[in-house]
């Protein structure tokens, strides 16, 4: 999978833009943080003969679903839609600042992104990245292994990964 590092460039996030230090801080506290999960991007090293395209764009997608409802479920994130010109809004089939600015224009803060690489019939990496728009920070840059290419193998990277990412939550 091609890595590739999103540098966003200064801008604060338009909810937090909008209002005053410390009643953006409370009403983010109270509602949680806002956040886009955006689509993940799947390679397939594996050599397998047989054509899993299908399968595997069916699970990322739903991947990318279980992930933001986990971490709308524990409230430390308030998950936004992300809205991009073209129908993927992806790290890897976007322009990087394209991204980051389709997350601005949500109101998030957050920008979680990343992509699973199929690496043989058993594993499979989960990169996950985080930044932090109102810093322009990378808060988080962490690789995922997990077993199995099934539907059931994706729900549980995507719950654990979920609550991996709700710990390594801002407390700002």
């Amino acid at each position: 999978m091609k890595r590739q590092r999103v540098m966003p460039s200064l801008c604060s996030a338009l909810l937090l833009a909008l209002l005053p230090g410390g009643e953006a801080l409370a009403v983010e506290r109270a509602a949680g943080i806002p956040a886009v999960v955006a689509d993940f991007d799947y390679d397939d090293t594996s050599g397998e003969a047989r054509d899993q395209s299908a399968q595997h764009a069916a699970r990322v997608k739903d991947f990318v679903n279980l992930l933001r409802d986990e971490l709308a479920a524990h409230g430390r994130y308030r998950i936004l839609p992300l809205s991009c010109p073209e129908p993927a809004c992806s790290a890897g089939r976007m322009d990087a600042n394209e991204l980051m600015q389709a997350a601005r224009r949500s109101g998030a803060r957050l920008v979680i992104y990343g992509g699973i690489h199929k690496e043989s019939t058993l594993v499979q990496w989960a990169e996950v990245e985080v930044v932090d728009l109102d810093d322009n920070k990378l808060l988080l840059d962490r690789l995922f292994s997990f077993r199995g290419d099934t539907d059931e193998a994706f729900r549980r990277a995507a719950a654990f990964i979920g609550q991996s990412l709700e710990a390594a939550a801002p407390r700002s």
